[in-house]
């Protein structure tokens, strides 16, 4: 167990980070033979390793952290993101990393770990390193990422009961990656969604009009409906949007324009 109490501090470590601490390849690979035979160590993928808790033969870390350790730009987002930071409804084992660098789909013990891609420009935009190791989008990013991308993520319900839960938002932040990401259907609903919760976080007047400012001439769905009578236009946003907004729950294609 001569390595045993570093690995486990360091928690989850890559091949290279076992091969500088056992000095050179060869001896990497006998010792992650080693310890994986005795149950040191388990493999997550290849490369990457992670260490046991041996009173209860667990990863010593949280998927996240092993998330966070999948590629050198790895990050949690989107609904996992939410459940990081203790704002998602529903449990999931289900783990989004958005990552420069892709990599296949795979499941270690219990949890699903998907790749989303990301441009490289926007790698570290609102992600920041948790005390515990794990990289994950701020509580903003992640606002505005499961906005724009919910039906393919958790459904419209889900992000209404996550959004009630975020305790605070900043909206320099927020208008500051809006501008980054660019896009006039985020603006639309972000400006619609927030502006319909406005009073859990104090957003001003002065943050709609700047949104509202930036959502050109398109009229668009806020989600593909079932059934249209459970809609209406809204002027300010020009959405179509449900009329029982709390209640609404979505299908079909993100971002569909009329």
């Amino acid at each position: 167990m001569k390595h045993y109490e570093q690995l486990l501090r360091m928690g989850c470590f890559t091949w290279d980070e076992l091969c500088e601490l056992a000095g050179s390849q060869s001896a990497a690979n006998s010792l992650a033979h080693s310890y994986a035979k005795k149950g040191y160590v388990q493999s997550v993928r290849r490369g990457l390793y992670v260490a046991v808790n041996l009173a209860d033969g667990e990863p010593a870390v949280s998927p996240y952290r092993i998330a966070s350790k999948l590629t050198r730009s790895a990050c949690v987002s989107r609904h996992a993101a939410f459940a990081y930071h203790g704002c998602a409804n529903q449990v999931s084992n289900r783990i989004e990393v958005s990552s420069a660098v892709p990599f296949a789909p795979f499941e270690f013990n219990g949890t699903e770990y998907v790749y989303l891609s990301t441009r490289l420009a926007r790698d570290t935009l609102g992600v920041v390193e948790q005390p515990d190791g794990v990289r994950v989008t701020d509580m903003e990013r992640t606002v505005l990422d499961n906005i724009g991308n919910f039906e393919k993520i958790m459904g419209f319900e889900e992000l209404l009961r996550c959004l009630e839960l975020v305790p605070m938002l900043h909206e320099d932040k927020l208008l500051s990656y809006l501008k980054t990401l660019d896009k006039q259907v985020l603006y639309q609903k972000t400006g619609y969604l927030l502006e319909q919760l406005r009073t859990l976080w104090g957003l001003s007047d002065d943050f709609f009009a700047e949104c509202a400012a930036n959502i050109g001439k398109s009229k668009r769905y806020l989600f593909t409906p079932t059934n249209m009578d459970d809609m209406e236009y809204n002027r300010t946003w020009q959405l179509i949007v449900p009329k029982d907004l709390m209640n609404a729950t979505a299908e079909g294609v993100d971002d569909a324009e009329i």
